[in-house]
């Protein structure tokens, strides 16, 4: 197996942990020893630092399990607090996560790169993270042979997802310090993410409009998420607000901006206020004019670089599919000046 190989961050999987059936799996006794910089962390989380190609619910069914020790005996409660020095061994065995994480020479579209960090163009179609149905030929794999250091970071260096079928902007760092920064700026809004997005119908309402909904997960259908009611639904705020660049009778052409960073969150407003994206089926959009995919592209990426304190910007015109899409609905697009 492995041993510096990163993380899957979202929605990890829940393999199931049984010391009855695996008799025939190759097994791994692995040493660990908590450091400095771990200290006062919970068990599962510091084992998932230090054993990075597992996922953190997997290691806390080794925990549970006694499948990690110290001083011979197991330690089973996950929230277990550490401390520096503390050591001990944990029994590993291998998932289909875990081989997930191997280099895989593709062509990545990198629009900036320095020693610190990336930002690449994401094509449509390119899943982000290892997942199941989708355990090789992602864009970790992908950053794990671009960058041979990928491998000793948490999720290769991925601070920020797009899904799989959204093309666009990502940033993505290449050291620790970097992106823990990074993790710190998107959390506290210091990262401006701008999308362009194809809607369905003629746009109705303000040129500009803020929506606020909280979103969640869709308890009718667990693969969508909804906006929610706080006071009766578990969910998070979020906010986006929507600009018309362009409106026809057959749809609209929106920039949006994130203001907070939910699961399909602009999916999710557009569709709640009655424009969901084109070919958007998820959310009740529908294919059309030659577009087979959701219609959404992170067109702009604004940072501070989190190491020089360089103000950084970078664009990326839509893709083709969406510049088609847009000349059959009658919308038109010019360059950057018409998003700008």
């Amino acid at each position: 197996m492995k041993h510096q190989e990163p993380i899957i961050s979202a929605a990890p999987v829940i393999e199931d942990f049984d010391d009855t059936t695996e008799e025939t799996s190759a097994v791994e006794l692995r040493s660990w020893i908590i450091a400095e910089a771990q200290h006062g962390l919970r068990l599962d989380r510091a084992l998932s630092e230090l054993v990075p190609e597992f996922s953190r619910s997997y290691l806390q069914q080794l925990i549970e399990a006694g499948a990690v020790t110290r001083d011979g005996q197991p330690l089973r409660k996950p929230a277990h607090k550490v401390r520096a020095g503390e050591r001990g061994q944990i029994e590993l065995r291998p998932t289909p996560q875990s081989q997930a994480f191997v280099p895989e020479a593709m062509a990545l579209d990198v629009v900036y790169e320095d020693e610190h960090l990336l930002v690449l163009n994401k094509p449509a179609g390119l899943v982000v993270h290892p997942a199941p149905g989708n355990w090789r030929g992602t864009l970790l794999n992908g950053l794990l042979a671009h960058d041979t250091k990928a491998g000793q970071l948490p999720r290769a260096g991925i601070v920020h997802r797009l899904d799989k079928d959204t093309s666009g902007l990502m940033v993505v760092a290449r050291t620790r310090a970097a992106m823990d920064a990074l993790v710190r700026m998107i959390a506290a809004r210091e990262v401006s993410r701008q999308y362009l997005a194809l809607a369905h119908g003629p746009w109705s309402g303000p040129a500009v409009r803020e929506v606020e909904g909280a979103i969640g997960r869709d308890p009718r259908n667990r693969l969508r998420m909804t906006v929610v009611d706080l006071q009766r639904q578990p969910g998070k705020p979020a906010r986006t607000t929507f600009e018309v660049l362009h409106s026809a009778e057959s749809g609209c052409w929106l920039r949006c901006t994130l203001h907070t960073g939910r699961t399909h969150q602009i999916r999710v407003h557009a569709a709640a206020i009655g424009h969901p994206l084109l070919a958007d089926t998820l959310y009740g959009g529908t294919p059309a004019a030659g577009m087979q995919r959701q219609a959404l592209h992170a067109w702009r990426l604004a940072f501070t670089h989190p190491v020089t304190g360089r103000a950084l910007v970078f664009t990326a015109p839509p893709p083709a599919d969406f510049v088609q899409a847009l000349q059959a609905w009658g919308l038109g697009y010019n360059g950057p000046q018409d998003v700008l």
